[in-house]
């Protein structure tokens, strides 16, 4: 359950970028490749940032579909 609410906030992420993208676009065309470069570097910083809490997630939801006590958060 946890992995799936990691990759959601990614999707959300990524959604996120790609909007803000298309609308700095569509109000400066001039910039149109510029500013999807950086969109598109921003999408990639979002996955990079991901991929840590995606792997923490995985490790606690095994450790408790194997049995164990897997860690609790602080809230």
């Amino acid at each position: 359950m946890r992995v799936l609410i990691e990759v959601v906030h990614i999707a959300i992420g990524l959604i996120a970028a790609a909007l803000i993208s298309a609308a700095a676009a569509w109000s400066y065309p001039r910039a149109t490749g510029d500013i999807w470069l950086v969109g598109y570097a921003c999408m990639l910083a979002v996955v990079a940032m991901g991929v840590g809490p995606v792997r923490k997630a995985y490790a606690e939801d095994k450790a408790r579909l194997a049995g164990g006590v897997g860690t609790q958060a602080d809230g």
